[in-house]
């Protein structure tokens, strides 16, 4: 297992991320902006195809922040590995540098809900995670709500 896997930090936030990002320039801002959210909790982060899968099969997350280029694998990889046997999926905000409309395309056709643009997108990730987790927490006021 790569060493640069963080457990879940107690806390009483609710909203758990499994952060999957091989920069680690990026990941330290990204780790910076997700536990500056209410509410946000951070579950781990990975850098991997195979650390991906392997987190997401050890403890399921209510969020993966998935770059699509990896050190190892691609994050199309890890929306196809997502395991099934777990009550709820994640939802899945695909985060890259790479905004092609074929990577949209196979990033939602793979399940992906969210596909965000690092440089032009990055500022609206608190609000959309705090989007994500109201949600969450009353399913019954946005049924089927597209994103």
């Amino acid at each position: 297992m790569n060493a640069w896997f963080e457990p879940a930090q107690m806390s009483s936030r609710n909203l758990s991320v499994l952060l999957v990002e091989d920069s680690r320039v990026l990941a330290e801002r990204l780790r910076e902006t997700l536990l500056s959210v209410p509410g946000v909790q951070l579950a781990g982060t990975v850098d991997s195809e195979a650390d991906a899968v392997a987190a997401l099969h050890r403890q399921p997350v209510d969020v993966l922040l998935l770059d699509l280029h990896l050190r190892q694998g691609t994050g199309f990889g890890v929306l196809r590995a997502i395991p099934t046997d777990q009550p709820k999926k994640p939802v899945v905000i695909v985060l890259t540098n790479y905004d092609l409309a074929e990577y949209r395309r196979a990033a939602a056709a793979l399940g992906a809900q969210h596909f965000l643009d690092k440089l032009r997108d990055f500022d609206r990730l608190p609000s959309l995670l705090q989007q994500i987790e109201a949600d969450l927490a009353d399913p019954g006021d946005n049924p089927g709500k597209p994103h």
